[in-house]
């Protein structure tokens, strides 16, 4: 049951439903303050009002006699800077003056049913007007005829708050907006570790865990796209919370481009935390009668160890993020050329891979970068979308055909975002890459970003994959992004407007991909950026899968699927087993043990099976076989941390079945030791009172979950893994 209600005695806003309450008062000088999120509380009675002291160098209201009462100290929910307060603030206002000094102070509120969308913006969503409600509270600064919108929505069946801000400029003056973070919240003095997710290319979404102290940390991308570097998301645990147990909030910004997160614990124990776009460099030019929108964060939080926060991200992301026919839709086996031939192919080497495909039983064939233009590297041809002429000599029309008649689906490769300095299209139109007149322009990887802020660059890279598509019968397009912004610069903004070249970027990016996917919407869409550098919840509103890192070896896997599983759901991340030695790492490992990682995700397979043993190839038969059978536990059933390779030599985790009556545990062991401790396994989100069939033998669910069982002691070898299906039965 959603509530939400305003207590006009205690002036207290009270989100509630079943599982977590949210609450904030109007405190003096109209101020917002935080007071509580958590567990829910049946009835709040107005006792937690934040005590009044003194605070020496704490500067008070204007006009204010009562020196306890100062901005500097209270908790808020979207405090800005200048009026006493010198912790971060969540906005910067630039006016007339010169000054971001701002006074916002209540003004209204309204509740609505369900949730609104956000103009341009990928946001989650509800199905019916029952699902949610949303409280819209409105701030107003009227020096400056200034007003803030903050939206704040709670879901039915949900421990998660969705919040965001919005700017409407209702004066005479136009205004720049410098920051608008779209989450703000203060907690109370509490002990707190921060965990985020960092990395690089082929080390994406490692989890760092470290004590909070006092002072500023700063999380954030200035590189155009959410990044391999940091993901867009942070968790504040308590420092005993594990993955089972302990109490963690969880914030996710629903943003791909340049973000910020800011966390401050004051001197007083107190933290505070702002997420939305990256202020550095920002500058946005809001007009009179004008708007600005933030983007959305998913606020989260469990008692119950990082394991629920999880559960929350991914049942809330698979039903109330991902759109379209391909939604909770079992995603099919693939094979990629891209490991197994690179550019060097022709349609014999395609079709010798499609033939064999077909045997073992795989159900799409993705084409990958080299069929365009006159691309046989990577120094040139992005920007012309039409057929390599040649190289297929039977046409790409027809090889689909050719792959579809034996039984496959047919994917291909973009990159639409790019473009070559050897191309036509940047022989054509120069200006079109990101640039600073009179600067020269930085290469990476052979090529340039284009200004995807214009509509005339968006509209002619549309009408390009428009006519491939039209002409080509594709089922999945994997949309790649191999370099990061420089020289960000659009020729058609003045120099004030500069600022906002980065945002205009993402904003003319999502209406691409609203167009193309509603447009195309039987087509699979999987979001690419060299792997995992832009696996974020704003992709997957547009895209529902993303590959989750170009780095294909199996150990590596074990760490960045397990940091990606920390938010995002397994029907999301993209995982292959490709050839041995490994291309990223050149480690060898068995063909069990990357089948096993590889089928903890979207399964597939990259590497070349025309030259495989046939003992391999029927290794790879039974994977698949396999995999389909189970393919709904293993895309949709519910995912649960037991091991973690962070900690130790071991990974393990679990899938349960909605209903309990099914299971598939993964082990792995990374180095062998001689003489080592026997290995025991305890699992978790089991049926306590149920009876389970694994490895021939019967199990009760409270057996399994409470004393475990025993890794077969004769498991030898380096990068070792097995494998445990378990099945309700009556005893």
């Amino acid at each position: 049951m959603i509530s939400i209600q305003f207590d006009e005695q205690t002036q207290t806003f009270h989100l509630s439903n079943q599982q977590v309450s949210y609450l904030f008062s109007i405190e003096e000088g109209q101020v917002l303050s935080h007071l509580y999120y958590g567990k829910k509380i049946t009835h709040y009675h107005g006792n937690f009002r934040y005590p009044r002291l003194d605070r020496s160098f704490s500067p008070n209201l204007p006009g204010a006699i009562d020196r306890s009462y100062s901005l500097d100290t209270v908790l808020q929910e979207y405090p800005g800077f200048g009026g006493g307060d010198f912790r971060t603030p969540a906005h910067e206002i630039r006016q007339s003056d010169g000054t971001i000094v701002t006074n916002f102070t209540f003004k209204e509120y309204r509740v609505i049913e369900g949730k609104p969308s956000l103009t341009g913006l990928p946001a989650t969503y509800v199905n019916a007007t029952t699902d949610a409600q949303t409280l819209l509270v409105t701030l107003e600064d009227r020096f400056r005829g200034l007003e803030l919108e903050l939206s704040y929505t709670i879901f039915d069946d949900s421990p998660v708050i969705a919040r965001n801000t919005r700017l409407v400029n209702k004066g005479k003056e136009k205004v720049v907006i410098e920051k608008l973070a779209s989450l703000a919240i203060d907690f109370p003095a509490t002990a707190f570790d921060l965990i985020h997710l960092n990395g690089t290319w082929a080390k994406e979404r490692m989890v760092t865990r470290e004590p909070l102290n006092t002072g500023i940390k700063v999380l954030d991308s200035k590189r155009g796209s959410s990044s391999h570097q940091q993901n867009p998301f942070v968790a504040l645990a308590s420092p005993t919370t594990t993955e089972e147990t302990g109490e963690v909030y969880g914030f996710c910004l629903v943003y791909s481009g340049n973000h910020e997160t800011m966390i401050e614990k004051d001197p007083y124990d107190q933290t505070r935390v702002t997420m939305g776009i990256n202020s550095f460099d920002f500058r946005w030019v809001l007009e009179p009668e004008d708007s600005f929108q933030s983007p959305e964060v998913i606020l989260n939080y469990s008692d119950q160890g990082l394991n629920e926060l999880s559960h929350s991200y991914h049942e809330l992301f698979n039903h109330r993020l991902v759109r379209g026919q391909h939604q909770q839709k079992e995603r099919p086996v693939l094979i990629n050329n891209w490991e197994a031939t690179y550019f060097d192919f022709d349609e014999d080497k395609l079709l010798a891979i499609v033939d064999e495909a077909q045997k073992i039983g795989i159900e799409l064939f993705v084409l990958d970068d080299g069929w365009f233009g006159k691309r046989e590297s990577d120094n040139s041809s992005l920007g012309d979308w039409f057929e390599n002429a040649g190289k297929i000599k039977m046409g790409l029309a027809n090889l689909s055909k050719e792959v579809h008649a034996r039984g496959l689906e047919f994917g291909i490769w973009f990159e639409p975002e790019m473009i070559s300095e050897d191309s036509d299209l940047y022989r054509a139109h120069p200006d079109w890459a990101l640039q600073i007149p009179g600067r020269g322009k930085s290469l990476g990887r052979s090529q340039y970003v284009l200004d995807f802020s214009r509509a005339d660059v968006r509209g002619h890279i549309y009408q390009q994959m428009k006519a491939f598509f039209d002409e080509v019968p594709v089922d999945y397009v994997k949309w790649d992004m191999n370099r990061n912004m420089t020289e960000v610069y659009s020729k058609n903004r003045s120099a004030e407007e500069q600022g906002s070249t980065a945002h205009r970027y993402m904003l003319g990016l999502y209406e691409f991909m609203e167009q193309l996917t509603s447009e195309y919407p039987a087509i699979l869409f999987e979001s690419c950026s060299g792997g995992g550098g832009r696996f974020d919840a704003g992709m997957l509103h547009y895209m529902p899968q993303t590959w989750t890192s170009d780095n294909t070896d199996a150990v590596a896997r074990l760490k960045i699927q397990y940091g990606t599983s920390l938010v995002y759901p397994i029907s999301t991340m993209g995982s292959h087993v490709s050839a041995i030695p490994n291309h990223q790492t050149s480690r060898k490992t068995s063909l069990a043990m990357r089948g096993n990682v590889a089928m903890s995700g979207v399964f597939g397979y990259e590497l070349d099976l025309s030259t495989l043993s046939e003992e391999d190839k029927a290794e790879m038969k039974e994977q698949v076989a396999f995999y389909k059978a189970h393919r709904s536990l293993l895309q949709y059933g519910t995912f649960t941390r037991l091991l973690s390779p962070f900690e130790g030599n071991e990974t393990a985790w679990i899938f349960v079945s909605d209903d309990k009556k099914e299971a598939m545990v993964f082990y792995y062991r990374v180095l062998v030791e001689a003489s080592r401790p026997l290995e025991s396994l305890k699992l978790r989100g089991l049926d306590a009172e149920k009876v389970y069939q694994m490895n021939e033998q019967l199990f009760g669910g409270d057996e399994l979950m409470n004393l475990g069982f025993y890794i077969d002691p004769t498991l030898s070898g380096d990068y070792a893994s097995q494998m445990f299906y378990l099945k309700e039965v009556a005893e």
